[in-house]
C-alpha cells in the first residue's frame, strides 16, 4: 500500500513538474520573443540613424566637391586679377610719367603756338588779299583763345594747325567771288578770279575791264582786255563749276629771289 501511494505521490510530482516547466519554458519563449521584437526595433532605429548619417555624411561630401570647385575658380579669378591689378599700376606708372611730360610740353607749348600765330598773321598781311574778312576773322579767334584760360594748350595748337591747313589749301584751289575794288579811280564791282597763289585777276560785270593784282605794289593793275578778257571770264566760269578745266593764259608775276 505504502508502494503505491509513493508510486502516485511521484507521478502527481511529475505532472506538476512538467506542468511547471511548460508554463516556464511559455514565459521564458515570450521574453525572449519580446526581447528579440524590442532588438528589432532597436536595430531599425539604429539603421534609420545610420542612414541618416550616411546621407548627411554624402551630402557634406557633395557640398566639399563644390567648395573646392569654387575655391578654384576663386583661385584662378584671384591669379587673373592679381594679374589685372598689376598691368594697372603700371598702366598708372606710364601715366604719372605722360603727365609729368605733359606738363612740360605746355610750358613748351604755348611759346609756340603763339609763335606759330604770329608767323600766319605775317604770312597773311604778305599773302595775296583774297577772303580777308574771312581769314581776319579766324586770325581774331585764334589770338583770344591764346589768351582764354579756359582753352587748352591742345586745343589752341589744334585751331592754329587747322588754320595752317586751311591756307595750305588755298594754295591748291582755283576760287571765284565777288567784291568792290579800286579801277580806274572808281570803287567797282567785279569777279575776283584767284588760281591758287599763282595769280589774282578781276574783270567788271560788263567784262570790259580786266585787272591784276600787283602783290609788290599792293594795288589792282589794268590788263589789256582784248588779251586777257576771255581767259579770265573762262577761268570765272571754271570756278563756279559752269565750265570744264581748261589750259588759261594768265599774266603771272616772276617769283623773286629769295632774301
Amino acid at each position: 500500500m505504502t508502494k503505491l501511494i509513493d508510486h502516485y505521490i511521484k507521478h502527481i510530482f511529475l505532472i506538476f513538474s512538467t506542468v511547471f516547466f511548460i508554463n516556464t519554458s511559455a514565459a521564458n519563449l515570450e521574453q525572449v520573443q519580446a526581447t528579440g521584437e524590442q532588438k528589432l526595433k532597436e536595430a531599425e532605429i539604429s539603421q534609420k540613424n545610420i542612414d541618416k548619417i550616411v546621407e548627411g555624411a554624402q551630402e557634406r561630401l557633395i557640398r566639399y566637391r563644390a567648395l573646392l570647385k569654387q575655391i578654384e575658380g576663386l583661385q584662378a579669378y584671384n591669379q587673373q586679377l592679381a594679374t589685372q591689378v598689376a598691368s594697372q599700376e603700371d598702366l598708372i606708372t606710364r601715366f604719372d610719367e605722360s603727365i609729368a611730360q605733359v606738363a612740360l610740353i605746355e610750358r613748351q607749348m604755348l611759346p609756340l603756338v603763339t609763335k606759330m600765330t604770329n608767323s600766319l598773321e605775317d604770312f597773311v598781311g604778305l599773302d595775296l588779299p583774297f577772303h580777308i574778312e574771312e581769314r581776319q576773322e579766324r586770325l581774331a579767334f585764334i589770338r583770344d583763345n591764346l589768351a582764354a584760360a579756359d582753352v587748352d594748350v591742345a586745343e589752341k595748337f589744334r585751331q592754329v594747325i587747322e588754320a595752317y591747313q586751311i591756307e595750305n589749301e588755298y594754295g591748291r584751289k582755283i576760287d571765284s567771288y565777288q567784291a568792290i575794288v579800286p579801277l580806274n579811280g572808281s570803287q567797282q564791282e567785279v569777279d575776283v578770279l584767284r588760281i591758287g597763289r599763282t595769280a589774282m585777276v578781276c574783270q567788271t560785270k560788263d567784262t570790259k575791264t580786266s585787272a591784276r593784282w600787283n602783290n609788290k605794289n599792293k594795288n589792282w593793275e589794268l590788263l589789256d582786255n582784248v588779251v586777257y578778257r576771255n581767259a579770265i571770264r573762262q577761268g570765272i566760269k571754271m570756278a563756279k563749276k559752269q565750265a570744264s578745266i581748261n589750259i588759261l593764259t594768265l599774266p603771272i608775276t616772276a617769283p623773286e629771289e629769295a632774301q
